[in-house]
């Protein structure tokens, strides 16, 4: 079955950098979609990246451009997001997700996206 699994999550002072990785198994991975999504406590859901299939299209939320990058290693079934400049209002659980369709135009809505890591902890403090 379909798997993601994230890793990178931690804490960080405001300014400092992170990276996340989510694997995939169970699935051909270069045919999908992926996003990073993120929730805070006390907050819903929301879009933080995604990457298009083929790599050759990117989203990000207003909120991390500039800052963030996504990026993805057909290789290895991995799919990044680098996280710069760090601030106190990032910290949230931050999921990897995989869209529910192949081979078709990025989304960047959470209801697109059918596949669901357990998530990571960003806490980046003042």
């Amino acid at each position: 079955q379909v798997q993601l699994v994230e890793s990178g999550g931690g804490l960080v002072q405001a300014g400092g950098s992170l990276r996340l990785s989510c694997i995939g198994s169970g699935h051909t991975f270069s045919n999908y979609n992926m996003g990073w999504f993120r929730q805070a406590p006390g907050k819903e859901r929301e879009f933080v990246a995604a990457i298009s299939w083929d790599g050759g299209t990117t989203s990000y939320a207003d909120s991390v451009k500039g800052r963030f990058a996504i990026s993805r290693d057909g290789a290895k079934n991995t799919v990044y997001l680098q996280m710069n400049s760090l601030k106190p209002e990032d910290t949230a659980v931050y999921y990897c997700a995989r869209d529910r369709t192949l081979l078709r135009a990025l989304r960047v809505g959470a209801d697109e996206y059918g596949y669901w890591g357990q998530g990571t902890q960003v806490t980046v403090s003042s």
